[in-house]
This record gives structure tokens, sequence and C-alpha cells, in this order.
């Protein structure tokens, strides 16, 4: 699918006027380190084919349990930029689209509450669970971005905005516990992804991003 949607933002890119200004971008920010192309059609709109990747460490805590785990996102995206005034100011509007998990794991060295009762290190072994955000993802925002305005060859950007996805799907897992395959201690498992999940309130992805653009 991400091949795909690549191949369809380069043939727009390669259908785009010849008057059309072209120009590359690196950027840093939420959505990971990435790297764009921006066709500018004139002194209003710009459209961006985009790529991202994401993988960063974090502890988080969840309910009773001390969780490790990692981002790893892997997104194209395609937006189209306005710039109503004509210069630098710019209001973005479009979508990301790939792989998005989080991946999480503990090892508990003291009794948990896990699904609305208390187990011990024993009997609950290492948990591991992953926060899948859904594939497809609407984005807004609004930014800064002077490549197509600034007289020399390279640009700088920033934008802010908010990315959209369904409520994230949560699983559990547990191995290595005396409780692991228990179906009842299972059932505690799926209460406590239902609550991460309500917890996490990833549905909503902040985006903030800043990039160093040149124009040819």
């Amino acid at each position: 699918m991400i091949r795909s949607c690549l191949l369809g933002l380069a043939a727009c890119v390669l259908a785009m006027p010849a008057a059309a200004q072209i120009a590359v971008a690196g950027n840093v920010g939420t959505p990971g380190l990435g790297a764009e192309v921006q066709v500018g059609l004139g002194p209003v709109f710009t459209v961006r084919a985009t790529i991202d990747r994401l993988d960063h460490d974090f502890d988080e805590t969840f309910g009773d349990v001390d969780w490790s785990g990692d981002f790893a996102f892997d997104t194209v995206g395609g937006f189209v930029d306005m710039h109503p005034f004509a210069n630098a100011f710019l209001i973005s509007g479009g979508a990301y689209l790939g792989t998005r998990d989080i991946r999480l794991d503990a090892r508990p060295t003291v009794p948990v509450e896990i699904g609305g009762a208390t187990f011990t290190p024993a009997q609950v072994g290492r948990l591991q669970g992953t926060i899948k955000l859904s594939d497809l993802s609407p984005f807004v925002g609004i930014g800064f971005d002077d490549t197509m305005t600034r007289s020399g060859p390279f640009g700088v950007r920033a934008l802010v905005g908010v990315a959209f996805s369904e409520d994230p799907e949560v699983g559990l897992s547990s191995s290595g516990g005396t409780l692991s395959g228990d179906p009842t201690f299972r059932a505690r498992l799926e209460a406590e992804a239902q609550e991460i999940g309500e917890e996490a309130e990833y549905g909503l992805f902040p985006i903030a991003q800043l990039g160093l653009t040149y124009r040819f």
C-alpha cells in the first residue's frame, strides 16, 4: 500500500505544469525523521509528499504496571498547504498512511493490579502488548514555510497540528508466569487492555515539525 501511494505521489509530481517550483526538505518532529518533496503551484498553493520514520523509546505507567516501550511509526503522507496571504504563513491539510504501532513490555517485580485483581510477579511473568493506531490518519495544521517566497534557494518550515486516528487497538499477552495460560487471567488482561486504550488517548496524535528546505 505504501509503495502504491509513493508511486501515485511521484506521478502527480511529474504531471505538474512546467512553471511549478519544486523543493525538497529534511524534517524532524513528532512524526519522526523525514524527507519530503514540495511542488509550488503559485503564490497560494503548495502540495507535499512526505515519508517519515519514528523509533523512540519511552517509559510509562498505565494503571499499576510500569511499562517500557517504543514508538514504531513508518508513514508516508500527502498534503496541500494553502498560503492565504501569499506569504510564509500556511494552513495545511492531508493525511498520513502507514504502520503506527506502540510496543509495550513489562516485568513486574512487586504485586500489580491487572483488570481489577492483584497478581504476584510469579503469576504474571512477562507482559507484552501493542497499541495500534489506524493506518490512515487525516491531518490539519498551521505553520510557516518560506520555501517558495524566499529569494534564495534555502528555506525554513515549521508546522504544528494534529493527526486524527480511530480509537487505538490494544492487545496484551503474558508469558513465563504461572497464570499465563489461565483463561481467567487472560480475561483480566483483556480488561486491562481496554483500560490502557481509554487512558492512552492516542486517537489524537500531536504533530510538531521543523524542516530545512531547498528549492531548485
